[in-house]
C-alpha cells in the first residue's frame, strides 16, 4: 500500500465498522478486512474502481460523493475515511459534517496547496502547480476546492472538532522531518484524524472507544 494508506492503517481499529469514500480498488478495506476483522463499505463511482473492489470481495455501492450520505443512520460506522477525494468535492465542509454524523471518527486527506514547491511553480513561473499530489492540468482536473494544511485545521477549529492526530507526506505519501517541522510548508500531503467532541469526551471518561 501506500505510505498513507498504511499510516490510516495503523490508526484503524480491530473489528471497526468502517465506511470508505472513494474506496479505488479497495486496496485498504480488503488489507483491513484480512487483518485486522474490519467490516463495511466503500463508496466509489469509477467502474474499474468498482470492478476491483468486486474482484477483491470487498462490499462496495456506487454512489456520487456529492449526493451526501443520506442512506446511512446516525453512527452507522466506527469511523470513516476518505482518501484524496475532499478537494473534488463540492461542499468539502458539508461531507466532514456528514462524515462525522455517520461516524464519531474520520480519517481525510487531501493534497496540501502550500506545499514549497506549489509556491514556487504559482509565485515564479506565473502557473497552476502540476506535481504528483496535482498531477492534471487547470483546465482538466477533478480538484475544485485545492486548501492548505492551516485551512483544514481552521474548519475543523470552527466547527469545533477535535484534531487527534495528523501527519505530513510527500509527493510519494511519505514521512520526512522537514514536514513534520513545518507541515503547512514542506507536507504534499495532510492527513488527519478528527473527532467529533462528544465522542472525545467520553473516551476521556472513559464510556467508549476501542483500541487499535
Amino acid at each position: 500500500m501506500r505510505a498513507d494508506l498504511e499510516l490510516i492503517y495503523a490508526w484503524v481499529p480491530n473489528g471497526a465498522r468502517v465506511l470508505d469514500l472513494g474506496c479505488g480498488d479497495g486496496t485498504l478495506l480488503d488489507a483491513l478486512a484480512r487483518d485486522k476483522g474490519v467490516s463495511g463499505y466503500g463508496l466509489e463511482i469509477d467502474l474499474d474502481g468498482i470492478t476491483a473492489c468486486l474482484e477483491k470481495g470487498v462490499n462496495v455501492i456506487e454512489q456520487d460523493l456529492d449526493q451526501g450520505l443520506a442512506n446511512f443512520d446516525d453512527d452507522a460506522c466506527d469511523m470513516v475515511i476518505m482518501t484524496q477525494a475532499l478537494q473534488a468535492l463540492r461542499r468539502p465542509d458539508r461531507m466532514l459534517d456528514e462524515m462525522l454524523r455517520v461516524a464519531g471518527e474520520c480519517i481525510i486527506t487531501f493534497p496540501n496547496f502550500a506545499y514549497w514547491r506549489h509556491r514556487f511553480y504559482l509565485g515564479f513561473k506565473g502557473y497552476m502547480p502540476v506535481s504528483k499530489s496535482l498531477p492534471h492540468a487547470w483546465y482538466d482536473t477533478p480538484n475544485i476546492h485545492l486548501s492548505t494544511f492551516n485551512d483544514f485545521e481552521r474548519l475543523c477549529r470552527d466547527k469545533g472538532l477535535v484534531i487527534t492526530d495528523r501527519a505530513v507526506g510527500n509527493g510519494d505519501h511519505e514521512g520526512h522531518w522537514s514536514s513534520r517541522l513545518w507541515p503547512n510548508l514542506f507536507g504534499e500531503t495532510a492527513v488527519f484524524r478528527v473527532s467529533r467532541r462528544d465522542r472525545v469526551s467520553r473516551q476521556a471518561n472513559g464510556q467508549g472507544g476501542s483500541e487499535p
